[in-house]
């Protein structure tokens, strides 16, 4: 077994410490720098037995680095997921984590995405949706722009602003 990831190892401590003892623990020293200097959105999605446990995210950042916004998202995956009840401390040992790192959206048009490569954003008013790409199961254009609009509460054929991402996934 190789070295892990050490993003996923900051998620999986951050989990841990906050479902057993309510603690937001610091972003470690020794990390890679560019996860201490630099700031990007980031999601963290949390499965257990293959299934989805919790995702949350931020595709923008809200904190000062991709550490601190690893931490929080982390959290929030485990214990604020609305589809989820909060992760439990027997769950723990079960659990596979998963951190993406976004690039900034940019705008484009239908033409410009494509599922596996690039995730989405869609965007009408105040209603925002957004699907990660590369999602097993979702494999055409139609199919990931329909599920990022019901996630938004935009009706199917109403049209709304869509931007693309890339994202650096970090696994176990």
């Amino acid at each position: 077994m190789g070295k892990r990831d050490p993003l996923v190892e900051l998620a999986r401590r951050a989990i841990e410490a906050y479902v057993r003892k309510r603690e937001v623990i610091d972003p470690p020293a020794d990390l890679p720098r560019e996860f201490l200097s630099r700031r990007a959105g980031v999601f963290v999605s949390i499965k257990k037995d293959g299934m989805l446990r919790g995702c949350i995210g931020t595709y923008l950042p809200t904190t000062g680095n991709i550490a601190e916004e690893t931490i929080a998202n982390a959290i929030k995956a485990a214990t604020q997921d609305p589809r989820f009840p909060p992760v439990r401390p027997e769950e723990l040992p079960h659990l596979e984590v998963s951190v993406d790192i976004l690039s900034e959206p940019e705008p484009c048009t239908e033409k410009d995405l494509d599922p596996k490569r690039y995730g989405v954003i869609v965007e009408k008013g105040y209603r925002v949706g957004l699907l990660l790409p590369d999602l097993e199961g979702v494999d055409t254009v139609e199919e990931q722009l329909r599920i990022a609009k019901m996630k938004a509460g935009i009706p199917p054929d109403e049209p709304c602003k869509i931007y693309r991402f890339t994202v650096e996934r970090h696994t176990d």
